[in-house]
C-alpha cells in the first residue's frame, strides 16, 4: 500500500480511475473510497468490510449543483445543500425520475458532499465516488473492530482483511471518531432528521428556518 501525503491527491485520483480502492481521512475517520460506477471496485468495498451486499454505500458529490442533476430535490434539501454543503451531512435522496439509480448506492441513495481532503479527491476523480468507514461492518464487527482513525490503523486494517487497499491518504489523526448526520428528505415532503452526527440538529433546524421553521424531528 502507497502512503500518500494530501499534495499527492493527483495520485489517488489516478489510482480510482484505474479501479483501485483508496483511503482517505475526514474529520470523522478514515473512508475507503472507490468509483462509485465500478461495480468490482464497489463489491471489493463491502466484501473488505464483510458487509452485506444489500447494504448500500455512502454516494459522494463533488459540489451542491452536481445533485440537482441526479435527485429529485424537495425545498428542505436544496436549502440543507445550500446551508450545509460541502461537510459532514449525508440526505438521504430519490433519484430523479428517468435516472438509472447507482447499485451500491441504491434507492433513496445517501448523498454527501464532503470538504476537507476528501471533498478535494472527489472533484479531482471528476465523477460521484462510493465510501464506506475503513472498518469492519455489524454485524461481523467485534469489540475491538472499531473505525480507523489514523493511516498506521488503515495498514492495519488492510493486512487483516486483505482489503488490497492501493494507498491511504496520510491526514493525521481523525479527531472526532463520530458517524455523519443523515437526514430523510422525501421529495415533495419535509425533511426528517434521521441520525445526529458530527452536525447538530440545531445546525440543521437553522439551514432549515428560511422555509419558515424548523422541519426535523
Amino acid at each position: 500500500m502507497d502512503v500518500l501525503t494530501p499534495a499527492q491527491l493527483p495520485n489517488a485520483a489516478r489510482l480510482l480511475a484505474a479501479g483501485h480502492m483508496v483511503a482517505v481521512p475526514t474529520p470523522r475517520w478514515y473512508m475507503l473510497c472507490v468509483r462509485a460506477a465500478d461495480p468490482a471496485a464497489t463489491s471489493a468495498v463491502s466484501r473488505s468490510k464483510q458487509r452485506p451486499g444489500t447494504k448500500p454505500l455512502l454516494f459522494l458529490l463533488d459540489s451542491p449543483a452536481s445533485s440537482e442533476a441526479l435527485f429529485d430535490l424537495s425545498n428542505d434539501a436544496r436549502l440543507l445543500t445550500g446551508g450545509l454543503w460541502p461537510g459532514d451531512l449525508a440526505l438521504r435522496l430519490p433519484w430523479k425520475p428517468g435516472v438509472q439509480p447507482v447499485a451500491a448506492v441504491g434507492s433513496p441513495a445517501l448523498v454527501g458532499c464532503p470538504d476537507g481532503i476528501l471533498g478535494h479527491l472527489v472533484a479531482l476523480a471528476g465523477e460521484p465516488l462510493a465510501a464506506a468507514v475503513c472498518s469492519i461492518s455489524t454485524p461481523a464487527a467485534g469489540d475491538t473492530d472499531h473505525p480507523a482513525l489514523t493511516a498506521d490503523q488503515v495498514v492495519d486494517f488492510d493486512r487483516t482483511t486483505g482489503a488490497g487497499i492501493a494507498a491511504v491518504v496520510d491526514g493525521g489523526i481523525c479527531p472526532h471518531g463520530r458517524h455523519m448526520t443523515i437526514v430523510d428528505c422525501p421529495a415533495g415532503a419535509a425533511a426528517r432528521l434521521e441520525r445526529e452526527g458530527t452536525v447538530h440538529a440545531r445546525a440543521v433546524e437553522a439551514a432549515l428556518a428560511p422555509a419558515g421553521g424548523p422541519h426535523v424531528g
